[in-house]
């Protein structure tokens, strides 16, 4: 028995449900895809990351089972100790080339990521500069290096401007989402680059939703706006468009060796079983070999937008597969994934503290995967959806 009474877990959850704001797991039954099997139903998935319809694909799959043939179901150690494989080795320069960068360093999921390389970076004598709608584990990281944590409003560089002119800080790192997660829209990186340049200040860009998606062969927003050799830090996931698991930095090679030792997520903690790490080469081969599967996402994607404008959402900053149909209360957002639930569409509501309060919505997210038709389907089961909410 517990040595002390857990009755007030009881009130959390009660007070949770009656504002709104309880989760739960909904576990699918077949492989991620464009359709999924949820509760014995196939639906359409809008609300997976799986952006290049990898996650499920035969060639991923056998290169997952290949590398576990070959390097063992585990790791077995961190890097440090007994886990540095040889196929980790492959991944990173892998990733490296990708990015055109100097040098990778693996992390078992974005949030390692973002949570172990600020504090390596910065400490209690520097400062973090951070978006507010930037990811929860971007906002950890910056609170685990102890540095000063100052936070600008959302794509404001001309408030960032005067925080980094007012800082006395030792040094100073601008945290960026590359696209943000919830609404689909990108950091304007050229003009930011040029506002870290004239202050001295490090960038690091968090591409976990542009890997893949953005472009000329895919490498994220860095590469589609020009500015690799000006950032210093690029975080990119193997679990999003790349249909694996696990994420990566790609920076200087010194930079690399320094997080090596400083790193805490990077030295704590077993390696990325040789499975996730096959899937993830696989992917990258398809990624620089199939660019067709971009083109066609990028082509669905304008169809979405195209539609959820007519309806008066504003999509217009969106440049990515994200879409927010933003509705408000909690009960109106619940209210429409049902809805759309019960028209053959698997849609999340998204609700606070994920985004902010009065903000609650559905997080509708393509794959190469989709097809227009399904794209149509969805903004006619949405209307559908809309005619039955409860008044804002």
């Amino acid at each position: 028995m517990p040595l002390a009474s857990l009755d007030w877990v009881d009130r959390e959850l009660a007070d949770l449900d009656r504002k709104g704001l309880r989760r739960s797991l909904e576990p699918l039954s077949s492989a991620q895809g464009a359709v999924v099997e949820v509760g014995g139903r196939r639906l359409v998935n809008l609300c997976s990351n799986d952006y290049l319809g990898l996650a499920g694909d035969a060639r991923l799959r056998r290169a997952a089972a290949e590398a576990a043939l070959a390097h063992g179901a585990g790791a077995g150690a961190s890097r440090l100790v007994a886990g540095d494989l040889e196929i980790h080795g492959r991944l990173e320069a892998a990733l490296a080339g990708l990015h055109r960068a100097g040098a990778a360093l693996l992390f078992n999921s974005g949030y390692h990521a973002n949570a172990g390389v600020p504090a390596a970076l910065v400490g209690r004598d520097d400062a973090v500069f951070s978006d507010v709608l930037n990811h929860a584990s971007i906002v950890d990281g910056a609170l685990l290096s102890r540095a000063e944590l100052v936070r600008y409003r959302h794509l404001d560089l001309d408030e960032l401007e005067g925080l980094l002119r007012a800082s006395r800080a030792r040094r100073k790192l601008v945290v960026t989402d590359a696209v943000f997660s919830m609404d689909g829209d990108a950091a304007p990186l050229r003009p930011l680059a040029d506002l870290c340049g004239r202050h001295g200040a490090m960038l690091y860009v968090d591409e976990a939703h542009a890997v893949g998606v953005l472009g000329p062969t895919g490498a994220g927003l860095a590469e589609a706006e020009g500015v690799k050799d000006r950032v210093d830090v690029e975080m990119g996931t193997l679990g999003k468009a790349l249909g694996a698991f696990g994420a990566y930095v790609a920076v200087e090679a010194r930079l690399r060796d320094l997080l090596v030792s400083r790193a805490r997520s990077f030295v704590f903690t077993t390696a990325l079983p040789p499975a996730a790490c096959g899937a993830a080469l696989q992917a990258l081969e398809l990624v620089r070999g199939e660019p067709g599967r971009r083109a066609r996402l990028h082509r669905l994607m304008a169809r979405m937008k195209a539609g959820l404008a007519a309806r008066g959402f504003d999509v217009a900053r969106v440049v990515s597969p994200i879409f927010p149909v933003v509705l408000g209360s909690e009960a109106r957002a619940l209210a429409a994934a049902r809805a759309l639930g019960e028209r053959g569409f698997f849609v999340r509501a998204i609700r606070p503290p994920t985004v902010p309060r009065g903000t609650s919505r559905l997080r509708v997210a393509l794959s190469a995967g989709h097809d227009e038709a399904q794209v149509e389907a969805f903004l006619g089961a949405l209307d559908e959806a809309l005619a039955l909410l409860p008044a804002a």
